[in-house]
């Protein structure tokens, strides 16, 4: 991991954790506030829920998006419920009554749980907006309904669990259970992405889980119960606010609440998820050779896929999309007329085109902030399991899982694209000899990996080679 990204870490680490040691060393604290900083402070959340709520919808509903559209029906539905939350504040508009403490406890476990159905694909399509925003219209306006029917008559609403009751702790592990799974999605997001926005998506959804114990186990004169609320609002704000920008972003969406990216969209959208820098390489060798930029991105993509295939960590997959863009970047170096030769290349020539390995290792050396896995990937793509590769011939005990599939996609893709010195290979031909080189020059898995993942595109009626 690049050092520069380490103090981040630290620092999202420190305010993850700041509101459970809040509650842990002062939430018992007895304090005696009025009603009218409750009404306001919950007025403040209610605000903040709504203008997340508001953004969240119209931008996926124009986009057509509806996991968009899902996540600010989870924002309205939790505005609406702490508009009813704050009006029920007892001594304010009315008296004592029940709709105050059922709303508190039921924000953030219903948010979660409609959050947290983004994993169902169904709900992500195009088709889903509309369904999804008359659903929405519909659940706010019972919610308000009902919510203020219960404040005339609170013989409606249910009975709430009272603090630390075994039902307030069952609602308490299943709230935990929505947000746990929130950040770990906005967490693997962060680990693709390296992107401090997602960071503090997963730093809000952990205010949002300190904000659950703080309603369903405190009673309102501790001070946990009242900074419940506090973590509330500045966890809605970090969340809604962040994915809403996103979403205006439009392609560069990085979708943590979803936790969805895969390692193709990093190299699809590399200068929104890899960083300018990676872009302006890749211009560079684009303008240098045409051929070998276009070679890059396709051994990039079919590496992720690979890696993505071989169930690689987020952070394995960003180092492979990495090293697959830039691991010819050497070859800015290598004369144009021996890069463009129309035919074979004399014993010199290819010593000199051999030279990209270490020429990359440099440039990227010298521009700073590449890991050491980018590095070895730019290094050693050309190595082989049986030590015939170049540039220091080193065999399979020292070759990483990942310059292997590096290797592998290299060759397949330089077989089946077409050269001025010679006629593109069929798929299958170039799988043919891949699969007569497993185990001996090429590792088996990243062979298999390849071919069920070309298998699947072929399948489906995608082009196996862009």
């Amino acid at each position: 991991m690049p050092t520069r990204t380490i103090p981040l870490i630290a620092a999202a680490a420190f305010l993850a954790i700041v509101p459970a040691a809040l509650l842990h060393f002062v939430g018992r604290e007895k304090v005696f506030i009025g009603g009218w900083i409750h009404f306001g402070g919950v007025a403040v959340g209610a605000g903040v829920a709504t203008a997340c709520a508001v953004a969240l919808t119209v931008a996926g509903a124009r986009q057509k998006d509806g996991h968009a559209v899902l996540v600010g029906c989870a924002f309205s539905v939790m505005a609406a419920l702490l508009c009813l939350h704050g009006l029920a504040t007892p001594g304010i508009v009315v008296g004592m009554n029940g709709v105050v403490g059922f709303t508190g406890g039921a924000t953030l476990p219903v948010g979660g749980a409609i959050l947290a159905l983004g994993a169902l694909s169904a709900l992500r399509r195009p088709t889903a907006v509309r369904p999804l925003l008359s659903l929405l219209a519909a659940g706010v306006a019972l919610i308000l309904g009902l919510g203020l029917a219960a404040i005339v008559e609170p013989g409606l609403v249910p009975s709430v669990p009272e603090p630390r009751s075994p039902a307030a702790w069952a609602v308490l592990v299943a709230g935990l259970a929505f947000y746990g799974l929130l950040f770990w999605r906005a967490l693997r997001t962060f680990r693709l992405t390296r992107r401090s926005a997602d960071l503090l998506v997963a730093v809000g959804i952990a205010w949002l889980a300190a904000a659950l114990p703080a309603a369903l186990l405190l009673d309102y004169w501790n001070l946990g119960w009242w900074l419940g609320h506090a973590f509330e609002i500045v966890g809605i704000a970090a969340v809604g606010f962040t994915v809403a920008h996103d979403l205006r972003r439009g392609a560069a969406r990085s979708r943590p609440l979803l936790g969805d990216l895969k390692g193709a969209d990093l190299v699809a959208e590399e200068e929104a998820f890899l960083g300018s820098h990676i872009r302006a390489l890749l211009v560079a060798l684009s303008e240098k050779d045409a051929y070998t930029e276009e070679h890059t991105r396709r051994v990039a993509l079919r590496a992720v896929q690979i890696g993505d295939e071989l169930e690689l960590a987020p952070g394995r997959l960003r180092d492979l999309a990495v090293g697959g863009l830039l691991h010819d970047v050497g070859k800015l170096s290598v004369p144009d007329e021996i890069l463009r030769k129309p035919g074979p290349l004399t014993d010199a020539e290819f010593t000199e085109v051999k030279r990209h390995v270490d020429a990359g290792v440099a440039l990227l050396h010298e521009l700073g902030g590449f890991s050491t896995a980018v590095l070895g990937l730019v290094h050693s793509h050309h190595e082989r399991l049986d030590g015939s590769g170049y540039p220091d011939a080193i065999c399979a005990d020292e070759l990483p899982l990942d310059v292997r599939i590096l290797a592998v996609c290299d060759v397949y893709d330089a077989l089946i694209s077409t050269r001025v010195y010679r006629e593109a290979w069929s798929h299958e031909r170039a799988m043919s000899l891949l699969r007569d080189g497993s185990g001996d020059v090429f590792d088996v898995r990243c062979v298999d990996a390849l071919e069920r993942v070309l298998s699947r595109e072929r399948g489906v009626g995608f082009a196996v080679a862009v």
